[in-house]
């Protein structure tokens, strides 16, 4: 078993919502840690877990983040991070997985699954070993009491209640 370390400035949590039914809205979190150790050619028995300082929501829009940081949305200050740590990893390809886990937001914890794809390993140009994988998850955000709306006045609303996620992490064999 290996241990790893993030790579934060190659690495990104990112996420998108339907915004008024016909669009989306993305975003990302620009501060955030992940711990891996196990072999990354056979996850099944590795420890993984990620940890988001969701203070660091980026949408582009401040007025927007501001208000997806108050009690309206995530209230960052009774609940400063995101948290997911894994529970269960089924190999389900060469090279593919779910990782089930919990994950907690907002105080509730829920199972939430991750499509795992190993993307390999090379070496980068200072000669440190590089591993990187790709996860992408749908979560009800209502289901981590993420519950603020809007009605539309011409039907629907505001805020989609899916959310898609997409983590690309790469990683580094500690040393």
């Amino acid at each position: 078993m290996t241990k790893f370390n993030l790579d934060a400035a190659h690495s990104s949590i990112d996420f998108s919502v339907k915004h008024m039914m016909v669009s989306k809205v993305k975003g990302s979190f620009t501060n955030f840690t992940a711990d891996l150790e196990g072999t990354v050619e056979d996850l099944t028995g590795a420890t993984i877990s990620f940890d988001i300082d969701v203070k660091s929501i980026n949408t582009n829009n401040e007025d927007r983040d501001n208000h997806l940081r108050s009690g309206d949305f995530f209230d960052t200050e009774k609940y400063p991070s995101i948290k997911f740590v894994a529970t269960d990893i089924k190999k389900t390809d060469d090279g593919e997985y779910d990782v089930t886990g919990d994950m907690t937001i907002k105080g509730v914890t829920k199972p939430v699954t991750f499509e795992v794809e190993y993307g390999g390993k090379g070496t980068n140009p200072w000669g440190q070993e590089v591993v990187a994988f790709s996860a992408d998850t749908k979560i009800n955000r209502k289901d981590f009491d993420l519950v603020w709306n809007q009605a539309l006045e011409t039907g629907g609303v505001l805020v989609g209640e899916d959310i898609k996620i997409t983590v690309e992490l790469e990683l580094n064999p500690a040393q």
